[in-house]
């Protein structure tokens, strides 16, 4: 179905997969809250809504939001290859790796060449270890590592198995770069920021991060949040509730 697909004869409860653009600066909860409170307000008083993939709230892109039995396929999804478009800005690095917060160090770039970048790029590409950012939603002991990081306390991420399958050099404009990422689930755009900088014996941080692609599902298909809330807002289902007496 395209974005434009009426959503009025949609049965939401046999289940539905929404393929939002994920605004800037949202987090995924939020959409997911919003719709869920628009699909309530449009009759669906109790009804599952759940998300496939956490974007950070600096990123844009796919998010698939999941309603109804179409939670159930949740896992699933998450488990599907996905595409990003990133600009890393090399020189300097920041605790969180992207710009939730500021440069904390500063290296030399002047022996970096486009051939270093791609050569660099190569290497990171395959199956291997990566760690997760310090400031993650990743749990240590039922505590998320962001809020360990944000009290000063030291935190030790364990490693885990990514693949990146390509890893493309699509612009380069020192001391940025422009680079397109095809990777399995639980690969971290931010920590492969920072391994360029690592690869390229300077430093490096990501600027900007776009999900273009989930599984199956593209950015050309994504519903803007406030159009796909607008066809909610449409909706007048035919279920019927029980009256609630006032005395």
């Amino acid at each position: 179905m395209t974005p434009q697909h009426d959503l009025r004869d949609v049965n939401f409860e046999e289940g539905y997969i929404a393929v939002i653009d994920k605004p800037l600066r949202w987090t995924s909860t939020d959409v997911v809250r919003k719709v869920k409170f628009a699909l309530r307000r449009a009759g669906y008083r109790k009804i599952k809504v759940g998300h496939a993939g956490t974007l950070d709230p600096l990123a844009t892109g796919i998010l698939l939001v999941c309603i109804g039995r179409a939670t159930k396929q949740v896992d699933a999804l998450q488990a599907e290859e996905k595409e990003y478009v990133a600009d890393v800005m090399l020189g300097a690095t920041t605790p969180s790796y992207d710009l939730e917060h500021p440069v904390d160090q500063t290296y030399p770039i002047d022996h970096i060449t486009r051939e270093g970048v791609e050569q660099a790029l190569a290497a990171l590409t395959g199956e291997r270890l990566q760690t997760p950012p310090l400031y993650s939603a990743k749990k240590i002991e039922g505590t998320r590592a962001y809020e360990l990081a944000r009290a000063g306390e030291e935190v030790a991420l364990r490693q885990a198995l990514i693949t990146i399958y390509e890893l493309r050099l699509e612009e380069y404009d020192l001391p940025r770069i422009r680079i397109r990422v095809r990777c399995s689930k639980g690969t971290y755009i931010r920590s492969l920021a920072r391994e360029i900088g690592e690869e390229l014996h300077s430093g490096a941080h990501l600027t900007s991060l776009r999900r273009t692609r989930s599984g199956g599902f593209t950015a050309d298909e994504a519903w803007q949040l406030d159009d796909f809330m607008k066809k909610l807002s449409e909706i007048e289902t035919k279920k019927t509730f029980p009256r609630i007496e006032k005395y």
